[in-house]
């Protein structure tokens, strides 16, 4: 299997320093800065790039799921919210939630329920934040 990479640089002190934050296969570079990450400022972070692959992981896994169950999905939309607060002396990631939309015909609601439940508990980047608290909503339409 492949190694993924991805990189960062910072130049400058905390807050008034930048940064630019790089995709290995270029798909995504740009900047960051205090203000784009503690407050409302221009440009992303790492919980922004974290959410997208989150989203990213959490719909492909369910897609399989529903996929293995006999179904075909048509769609299946995910929004991660990752919520980074003042933990202590520093800050950490204190929640994601998962707020899923998805279009499967044929599929009723129970199971639907339960594949978007073993896709948040099995999707490989929720592993890797199992010390972080996951939510999800998922809605079937």
């Amino acid at each position: 299997m492949p190694v993924r990479q991805s990189e960062a640089e910072w130049k400058g002190t905390l807050r008034e320093g930048a940064g630019r934050m790089k995709l290995g296969k270029g798909g995504y570079e740009g900047s960051y800065s205090f203000a784009s990450r503690f407050e409302d400022g221009a440009g992303t972070n790492p919980e922004e790039l974290l959410g997208a692959a989150h989203a990213g992981c959490f719909s492909m896994a369910l897609a399989g799921a529903i996929t293995a169950a006999g179904h075909k999905p048509t769609r299946v939309h995910t929004v991660a919210k990752v919520s980074i607060e003042k933990v202590g002396e520093g800050f950490g990631v204190t929640k994601i939630e998962l707020v899923c939309d998805a279009e499967v015909p044929g599929l009723d609601a129970a199971a639907f329920a339960k594949l978007a439940d073993g896709a948040k508990s099995g999707c490989p980047i929720s592993k890797a934040l199992a010390a972080t608290p996951i939510t999800l909503q998922a809605t079937l339409r």
